[in-house]
């Protein structure tokens, strides 16, 4: 099985407008092409309403593909425009059994800020879960 195959990776994102300023997030994630894992989240239609709920979308996706072995907490998303680019940052707090962590995952955006902030999410945690999914593997 190749590295990519192991992977976890976005297959789908859609983030939906909702009555009295609200929005919905929704995303799918995939592993080894057979399985998938989806999150959502609701939150304020806002800018930062809308990449916090993103990135939520995103964390409660990867907590169902470790099956609920790993606990993650957006704690700040922002995007912040610096040499005529964008880019989406997100800080996560984790904990898998009694170890906790902090951390920061950056994507740099084309076009969509909410996409960013859920590949930001992807970002922070690809060491996190390239370490759980092989001890999956590995116990295989």
């Amino acid at each position: 099985m190749s590295y990519l195959e192991q992977r976890i990776r976005l297959e789908k994102f859609e983030l939906k407008q909702l009555p009295k300023a609200r929005c919905a997030g929704r995303v799918v994630l995939a592993w080894e092409t057979a399985e998938e894992f989806v999150g959502s989240a609701e939150g304020p239609s806002s800018r930062r309403g809308e990449l916090r709920c993103a990135a939520e979308a995103a964390a409660c996706a990867l907590e169902r593909a470790a099956q609920d072995r790993v606990t993650l907490e957006v704690h700040a998303v922002k995007a912040i425009e610096t040499f005529d680019t964008i880019i989406v940052v997100v800080r996560l707090w984790s904990e898998v059994g009694d170890v906790a962590e902090r951390l920061v995952g950056s994507c740099l955006i084309k076009q969509d800020p909410t996409r960013g902030a859920v590949l930001a999410v992807l970002n922070a945690t690809n060491r996190l879960f390239g370490k759980l999914l092989q001890g999956a593997l590995s116990s295989h």
